[in-house]
């Protein structure tokens, strides 16, 4: 059996004894979730004003996508640029940190896609079951 790349649960505790410190905890706090995953998809291929975003991603809220755009630039993985305009124009677009995030969210992506009629199927037997 290979060995897993990932390092053992204890190694991290051991290292970061104080959870909210350890940096897997922190990071994927952020970028585990949906939005945030497909926020950056989206940027992935060109910038996007905030109204585009909302029509691209169309079941997220005003709300949630102005939280996770100010979360997501907060952690600097993307640029917000306000262009001098009547009204202001704002444009948000990866940052190098942000575009660096592509090579593991483009493997994550593909895994999804090829197991996900597995996973469906797993699903629907273990709901049969229960």
């Amino acid at each position: 059996m290979p060995v897993s790349p990932i390092a053992p649960l204890s190694q991290m505790m051991a290292e970061y004894s104080d959870p909210s410190q350890c940096p897997v905890r922190n990071v994927l706090d952020q970028l585990g979730d949906k939005w945030s995953v497909l926020i950056i998809s989206a940027l992935a291929h060109r910038p996007y004003r905030f109204g585009e975003l909302k029509r691209e991603i169309s079941d997220i809220s005003q709300r949630m996508l102005t939280q996770t755009l100010r979360d997501l630039q907060a952690d600097g993985l993307i640029e917000r640029t306000v262009f001098p305009t009547t009204p202001p124009s704002v444009e948000y677009k990866l940052s190098p940190m942000g575009h660096s995030f592509l090579v593991p969210l483009s493997a994550m992506v593909d895994w999804a896609f090829e197991h996900f009629p597995a996973i469906r199927e797993a699903r629907q037997e273990f709901a049969r079951a229960a």
